[in-house]
């Protein structure tokens, strides 16, 4: 419609002139008179034909008469203000804590979360009817590393205990990014968070009507425990051995992907790690190829301290999509390495995790892996890789379906939207008003970016948010009804299950 607009006025412009111009001979009154009115005729025909393309929109409203002439709205900017006094680690004045709320005039159309967010319902269960008071939060504070309150959208830490490297930098970090993502948004907060492996809190130990566990964040859960699941530290980078943030991670991977296509890839199942954080990885080194014996397993100790000597040549994620098959085995606990691993766009051999991470939970054997035993580890990686190479359409659907969901479900964005709702839905279940400890200092991206130096300093400005999103989060799904859960866990065991079967019936004919 404004484009046909546009065509008559354009046309209606020229025969005007040239009107104009053939009545210059009959005297300034007449010429005057008719010019008048033909421009307001004109600007009738103009204004009349806006008028109509507006009550033909969507939303039917005369404002959209005049969108055209509106400047577009400038983007708020949130530099970072490393002056000389916040060097001494002050927050600048006037930190930005709210947002214009007009910004998020589309949230209610927002797109549906992955699938995986409605586990945040599930960790946030053991306190739906009792809701969450100080005394719990508090008790949670035996072995935390951090204490972290939120108030009127500025954060606030009083830390208890050194962390592992800089993994509570990080974690603190992020949750400053989703901050300027999101300003005014966040629910005041206070939570107690644990930046060590393995969780703690014990079901077992909090049952009952009147079971009061405490609520302690961590990277990841059990079947057996309460801890409430976050997204680790490393999508923020990992300062200590050369990890990228995640979103520019996520490209090189994508990248590193395209570089050897999948059947021209060594037909072997690839491991490079350290394997003296926990015996299950010990163990996997017996399935090296040697003289005696070919696993089909090609498998590499990780030296880090060497890698740190030599700039880190050999450990480049991006480069390591050169196998068909690449292994996930769990540390001491589960390893940041599965989001890697899976992303390489490699059918990804999962030896049997007692462990979870905020995602893994959503992914199905069979479709999105391929389960490896935890007791016989050999023989099945061996089954696996020659299935696989017997099975090359099968295999390399379940090599993409994994790097697919890495790439389009664990996108950056989504991390950020998964910290919001969980944080939102924790803080509904507060009994209490949020308070700032005593010991508590106020923290902002610039009392964390500005005294840092090297890779820690180097990652924190890569991974900043530079300005606030200018729509809202994804949205919530509901969550799980226990039919639902209980055929999804089902479906996952069926799928283990039959991998092991025809696993059986190979070796039995051999």
């Amino acid at each position: 419609m404004r484009e046909n607009v546009q065509k008559l006025g354009s046309i209606l412009f020229k025969g005007g002139c040239g009107f104009y111009r053939q009545l210059s001979w009959k005297g300034p009154e007449r010429r005057n008179n008719v010019l008048f009115f033909f421009v307001l005729f004109l600007c009738a025909v103009f204004v009349s034909a806006y008028w109509i393309d507006a009550s033909i929109t969507a939303d039917s409203k005369p404002a959209n008469l005049f969108k055209v002439l509106r400047k577009p709205k400038r983007r708020i900017e949130l530099p970072l203000n490393c002056t000389a006094g916040n060097l001494t680690r002050t927050c600048p004045a006037g930190y930005p804590s709210t947002y214009e709320s007009g910004k998020y005039e589309n949230s209610s159309a927002a797109p549906v979360c992955p699938d995986y967010f409605r586990w945040i319902h599930e960790d946030l269960r053991p306190w739906k009817d009792t809701g969450i008071t100080r005394e719990m939060v508090e008790g949670a504070g035996r072995s935390a590393k951090f204490r972290l309150v939120v108030v009127n959208g500025t954060a606030y830490v009083e830390k208890y205990r050194k962390a592992i490297q800089t993994r509570d930098v990080f974690t603190l970090w992020g949750i400053l990014q989703l901050l300027r993502r999101y300003p005014g948004r966040m629910p005041d907060l206070d939570l107690m968070f644990d930046c060590d492996d393995r969780p703690l809190i014990r079901s077992r130990d909090h049952r009952g009507p009147n079971a009061a566990p405490p609520p302690l964040f961590r990277y990841c859960g059990d079947d057996w425990t309460l801890d409430i699941v976050f997204p680790d530290w490393s999508f923020w980078g990992w300062a200590e051995i050369n990890i990228k943030p995640w979103e520019s991670l996520l490209k090189e991977l994508k990248k590193g992907n395209e570089m050897t296509k999948w059947k021209e890839r060594e037909p072997y199942a690839y491991w490079k790690g350290n394997p003296y954080v926990a015996p299950t990885r010990r163990d996997l080194l017996k399935c090296n190829v040697s003289q005696e014996q070919d696993w089909n397993a090609r498998l590499y100790i990780q030296d880090w301290n060497r890698e740190s000597q030599q700039g880190y040549k050999e450990s480049n994620l991006e480069q390591q999509c050169t196998h068909r098959y690449k292994i996930y085995i769990e540390g001491w606990a589960w390893s940041v390495s599965e989001k890697y691993i899976l992303a390489c766009n490699s059918p990804t051999l999962l030896v049997r995790p007692n462990f979870y991470d905020f995602f893994t939970r959503s992914l199905v054997p069979g479709r999105h892996y391929w389960p490896i035993r935890g007791n016989d580890k050999c023989r099945s990686i061996k089954f696996a890789v020659d299935w696989g190479n017997n099975h090359t359409q099968e295999a390399q659907a379940i090599g993409e379906a994994a790097s697919s969901f890495i790439q389009e479900e664990l996108k950056m964005d989504f991390v950020y939207d998964y910290m919001f709702h969980l944080l939102n839905e924790y803080a509904k279940l507060l009994k209490y008003r949020p308070t700032v400890p005593p010991n508590a200092i106020q923290l902002c991206s610039e009392t964390m970016a500005c005294p840092a130096n090297g890779l820690q300093r180097k990652f924190m400005m890569e991974s900043m948010v530079k300005a606030p999103k200018e729509t809202g989060p994804c949205a919530l799904p509901p969550p799980f009804d226990p039919a639902t859960l209980q055929a999804f866990q089902r479906e996952k065991q069926d799928s283990i299950k039959q991998v092991e079967t025809w696993e059986a019936k190979s070796w039995e004919s051999n």
